[in-house]
């Protein structure tokens, strides 16, 4: 059985270069890869292409790359947490595509079961499917460029016409991920709330890397429990303890004191 872990999380992403395409996994700071992050804004690769449901906050997650000038364009549902994401989509310095929440975790799903497109009737009506929703601004405010209209097909599923558009599902060239439990052989558990969008940005990376929290030897995880098979994980990254247990809330919201 091949060991998959590698020696640190710079061996790990040593192929990323100017250019790639990146899925990553999380939702807001929930599960996200934050040690490969970082380490990949040590190695700083530039022009990146990013799928992800957001882009982290200012000081933290994929935030720390934006803010470097790493990523020249994202693929997400929300951004409204990063204030630099948004000087930089208003600027014309970051291309921005929006995604409906549900049609970005289906095209990642499917990008993973090698299904090209699908149908859906999120965003029929809209922007979504017509075209013209602004992917790049100038820097003077005007659109630089904008989407295209999809195709839109009728399907009788339920007795009754509807409409739906054609979405694409998306294929990475890489996948970061973080995973509380996996085996050296690349077998993957999340922890309850962390499974979000890991398990798809797994699947659709064409050479997935994963920090591991727990790492555990081969047959350690009963095989009912794995979330992402090490079919679809090429590198493992075990972390320390203080990495493990570095995890940041998004929004810390507390009653006060009586």
């Amino acid at each position: 059985m091949v060991n998959k872990v590698c020696a640190s999380a710079a061996e790990a992403l040593l192929d990323i270069s100017d250019g790639a395409t990146i899925a990553v996994g999380g939702f807001g700071l929930c599960g996200i890869p934050s040690v490969l992050i970082n380490e990949l804004l040590q190695s700083a690769p530039t022009d990146l292409r990013v799928v992800s449901n957001n882009c982290g906050i200012d000081d933290w997650g994929l935030g720390l790359l934006l803010r470097a000038g790493l990523i020249s364009r994202m693929t997400s549902s929300y951004v409204g947490e990063n204030k630099e994401f948004e000087r930089q989509y208003l600027s014309g310095e970051l291309e921005v595509e929006l995604v409906p929440q549900g049609t970005l975790a289906e095209r990642l799903r499917a990008g993973g079961a090698g299904i090209p497109a699908f149908y859906t009737p999120a965003g029929v009506g809209t922007l979504i499917a017509e075209g013209g929703m602004p992917l790049r601004y100038n820097s003077d405010g005007s659109v630089a460029i904008e989407s295209a209209p999809k195709v839109v097909g009728t399907f009788d599923l339920d007795g009754v016409p509807n409409e739906y558009v054609l979405e694409h599902g998306i294929r990475t060239d890489f996948a970061l991920v973080r995973a509380s439990v996996g085996d050296t052989a690349g077998n993957l558990v999340f922890h309850q709330s962390t499974r979000n969008f890991n398990a798809l940005a797994a699947a659709a990376g064409r050479i997935t890397i994963a920090e591991v929290e727990q790492l555990v030897e081969p047959g350690q995880i009963d095989p009912e429990l794995v979330h992402t098979p090490g079919i679809f994980v090429q590198r493992i990254v075990p972390l320390t303890a203080e990495q493990a247990a570095d995890k940041r809330i998004e929004r810390r919201t507390v009653r006060s004191t009586p």
